[in-house]
């Protein structure tokens, strides 16, 4: 069995545990769903998701994910207030952002030699798009249909020299979802001066915590612009790259998400059982 065909299996394990969260399915229930044995479940989700799917399955629940929302403002609070980005992996400039220039971004892609493929994420398989600048697209499929985020694609960079390269894509994705031997990736932006901002400030998110839509409008400098926020977020271009799932509403529960809530709910236990962007 072959790693893109692991992915494929926990990612359905992930998805299925967040749509059954409240049933408390036990192992062998999560097994026959997949169609693999308890025992071989069992060590294949450790192996890739590094905990076990009773550990995943207990940060899903509703008391853990308020009990995260009051650590997460804590952490955060006292991390803005010294002056600190934060502990998360975004934040030790392992990704690094590019803006575009009002000319390159008003082009809408002309004239741009641009990469882009399907691969298989985590969380299912997900589009990605880049050019020489950086990683430009990334978009989730699980729960929207691949002709649905192509045309989200196609609608952010409708002029662009496309040209599709699955084997590459793969790659890239591998990359960026390996968190054993992280590398620098560059991420090329196109946006409103008003939605950078607030991508700037999903950036200083520190991995595992959560905030509002208020609170994240206050820190990118627009408080009281919890709507415009809101609608920036979901234009994010490169979803988890930029992690708008970590903004939740403000009664503490997921909230809307581009590519799906189950999408949301899996990034945001899988964050939480995993450490990931903890890592220095």
């Amino acid at each position: 069995m072959d790693n893109q065909r692991h992915y494929q299996i926990i990612a359905k394990a992930l998805h299925w545990l967040c749509q059954n969260q409240q049933k408390q399915p036990g192992l062998e229930e999560l097994a026959h769903h997949v169609g693999l044995s308890p025992h071989y479940l069992q060590r294949l989700f450790q192996e890739w998701a590094g905990v076990s799917p009773k550990q995943f399955l207990k940060y899903l629940t509703k008391a853990q994910a308020m009990e995260r929302l009051r650590q997460g403002q804590t952490v955060l609070d006292s991390a803005l207030s010294s002056g600190l980005s934060g502990p998360g992996r975004l934040h030790d400039l392992l990704i690094t952002t590019q803006a575009m220039t009002p000319g390159e971004a008003k082009r809408k892609g002309f004239d741009v030699e641009m990469g882009c493929g399907y691969g298989i994420t985590p969380f299912g398989e997900a589009l990605l798009g880049w050019t020489d600048k950086g990683i430009c697209f990334l978009g989730f499929c699980h729960e929207e249909s691949k002709q649905h985020v192509w045309k989200q694609f196609k609608q952010q960079w409708p002029d662009a020299s496309l040209s599709e390269d699955n084997l590459r894509a793969s790659k890239k994705l591998a990359e960026i979802f390996n968190e054993k031997e992280q590398k620098k990736l560059k991420v090329w932006l196109r946006g409103s001066p008003f939605q950078l901002q607030v991508w700037e400030a999903l950036l200083s998110l520190p991995a595992g915590t959560h905030c509002t839509y208020g609170q994240l409008a206050s820190f990118s400098g627009h408080a009281g612009a919890s709507r415009a926020t809101g609608s920036a977020i979901g234009r994010n271009p490169v979803s988890w790259l930029i992690p708008c799932h970590r903004v939740i509403n403000s009664l503490g529960t997921v909230g809307g998400y581009r590519w799906g809530i189950n999408t949301k709910q899996a990034m945001i236990a899988y964050e939480a059982a995993t450490g990931t962007g903890q890592k220095a």
